[in-house]
């Protein structure tokens, strides 16, 4: 299986940094939260994170006090920064010293989901992670959560990576809905009332195959589950 991505945020607005991490814990990120800029200081050291979402206006220390001393220390971990609106010269200051992006509240979640995605296929692919092949004409990335069909590229979310790299590891297998969901969800049951797995298959076969109706990479098993086709 895929080694989850993982994303520090750093947010003293604890409603706002609980929304953000279910959002990315949806998609299959791993999610820990630093409420104040010290505590976060101490985290980006401690841990080893894909990502960090970092506040400018913190307690203790500022969103620009963390990330000068982390880019001080000689650390890389992509970074982005959530400014508040029309502040642009905070959204200046933030990538002169070091930032990879930044948001400006108030944001779509959505945006901010793909943002996150984004600085973590540049950071894999900065590291040569991957898990490489060729199926049906494209080129599949799982490290990188990338697919490359002719000259498009296509980004996967965790989860989408997660799901593929299940299904191939149990190719001639059929995997059932509740197997997906309790070793790829990880929900501690698998009886739940859910469309959630056939939903997820359905928009991933969009992105991926290139008839969704007549699906060559994740087969259907009727009344069973889905299938590795390649």
């Amino acid at each position: 299986m895929l080694e989850k991505p993982r994303v520090l945020i750093v947010e003293d607005e604890a409603t706002l940094a609980t929304g953000i991490a279910e959002a990315l814990r949806f998609q299959g990120y791993e999610c820990d939260v630093a409420e104040d800029g010290a505590a976060g200081l101490k985290a980006a050291r401690r841990g080893s994170y894909d990502v960090m979402l970092l506040d400018i206006m913190l307690p203790e220390l500022s969103g620009f006090e963390v990330m000068e001393t982390l880019r001080g220390e000689g650390s890389k971990i992509p970074t982005i920064m959530l400014t508040a609106k029309g502040a642009e010269d905070d959204r200046v200051h933030g990538l002169k010293i070091g930032a990879d992006d930044y948001v400006t509240k108030p944001f779509a979640i959505r945006e901010l989901v793909a943002r996150v995605g984004a600085q973590v296929r540049r950071a894999r692919m900065d590291r040569g992670d991957g898990d490489t092949f060729e199926l049906d004409g494209a080129i599949f990335d799982l490290g990188r959560l990338q697919i490359t069909r002719g000259e498009e590229e296509i980004p996967l979310t965790p989860r989408e990576g997660e799901i593929l790299s299940y299904l191939r590891a149990h190719e001639g297998n059929v995997v059932t809905r509740d197997e997906f969901l309790l070793q790829v969800w990880k929900y501690p049951t698998a009886r739940v009332e859910t469309r959630t797995v056939d939903n997820t298959l359905a928009a991933l076969r969009k992105k991926i195959e290139r008839n969704p109706a007549d699906p060559q990479i994740i087969k259907t098993v009727r009344g069973k589950g889905y299938r590795w086709g390649g």
